[in-house]
């Protein structure tokens, strides 16, 4: 009789590629993951499945979490109920810091509709940096919305023209005023929109997470060489706003359409290299290494590679860069943005 095959993600799929870490002395940043109590198919990601992660031969010193809408209020204003999540990540950072011995969580990206009125906004963003208890950073109010949702396994609900909406972009200004950053997530036919937000809030730091999410599944499927040919001439558009920084990395979500989610093995850094670098590269090119920050976008991407994997892969691609380069992409860069 056969023996099932581990389930894409777990620890028992993960555990059959094992690399040595390249350059494990290199200090490193993480400025994107989540931590979750359970999601759907998802097992817990909490902060001992995060310290196994990190802990796993690179050097992973500091951590951002980005929001993933965990751990929100089910009571109380409707408005207030994501200042649960700040709580939720601060109670897991304390314990580290008292736990020792890991990655220290080290920024919190947290969740409010940036396009509530201003009066209201400012109580949230309040209540978020009390609630953080230092750690806060900014907000992700993401634009990703797709016509076809039901081909994807995590698809996006951004409202339609969320970013030209005027009462958003006040939003996103008031949170430079404030001094605090708008991190996005989107699909790859919203990078000229989210160009044109960039410009239109030019006080506000922006995070490009995931390259902007090159879709790969249901209408987009076989269609790669051609996304890619238009995404190219979008981030070089993007890249002229000097307030946006880009995040490299997230990939290897299912919605990209590699299928390293479908394998009975995951993938390797050699694949990863293989099958991406080109994004990398020309990522790079566009923005300078100064506005690019390598990202994990763990647990999402675990279900295509392991930890180590995709940290040998971006040190394989950065080997192509100067010293000063390879420190901003896996460090420096985000210790800036995120003032850690």
């Amino acid at each position: 009789m056969d023996t099932p095959r581990p389930q894409a993600g777990t620890q028992a799929w993960l555990n059959q590629v094992r690399e040595e870490p390249l350059d494990p002395d290199r200090p490193i940043i993480d400025p994107h993951h989540h931590l979750w109590r359970a999601r759907g198919d998802w097992g817990p990601y909490l902060l001992g499945q995060l310290w196994a992660d990190t802990g796993a031969g690179h050097n992973i010193q500091k951590t951002v979490f980005i929001e993933c809408r965990a751990g929100y209020r089910t009571d109380g204003p409707e408005h207030l109920r994501s200042v649960g999540e700040a709580e939720f990540v601060a109670g897991i950072a304390r314990a580290g810091r008292e736990g020792g011995g890991g990655a220290e969580i080290a920024g919190f990206v947290g969740h409010t509709d940036l396009r509530q009125p201003e009066a209201q906004l400012r109580e949230v963003l309040a209540a978020q940096v009390d609630a953080a208890q230092g750690l806060f950073r900014g907000i992700r109010h993401a634009g990703a919305r797709d016509p076809q949702p039901q081909h994807l396994v995590i698809p996006g609900h951004g409202a339609e023209g969320l970013y030209a909406d005027a009462g958003f972009r006040a939003g996103v200004a008031l949170l430079g005023r404030l001094g605090y950053t708008y991190d996005t997530w989107h699909y790859h036919h919203q990078n000229a929109d989210f160009a044109a937000l960039a410009r239109a809030v030019p006080g506000t730091t922006l995070v490009l997470d995931h390259f902007g999410t090159p879709l790969g599944v249901g209408p987009y499927a076989g269609q790669r060489d051609a996304i890619f040919s238009q995404w190219q001439r979008d981030i070089e558009a993007i890249a002229r706003c000097p307030n946006v920084v880009a995040k490299l990395g997230g990939l290897a979500m299912p919605d990209n359409g590699f299928g390293w989610d479908n394998r009975a093995l995951p993938a390797h850094s050699d694949e990863l290299v293989e099958a991406q670098g080109r994004y990398y590269h020309h990522a790079i090119a566009c923005f300078g290494p100064e506005r690019c920050m390598f990202e994990s976008n763990f647990p999402v991407d675990r279900r295509s590679l392991p930890y180590v994997s995709y940290w040998n892969a971006m040190k394989k691609m950065a080997a192509a860069y100067s010293a000063d380069e390879q420190h901003a992409m896996f460090f420096g860069t985000a210790q800036r943005v995120y003032a850690l």
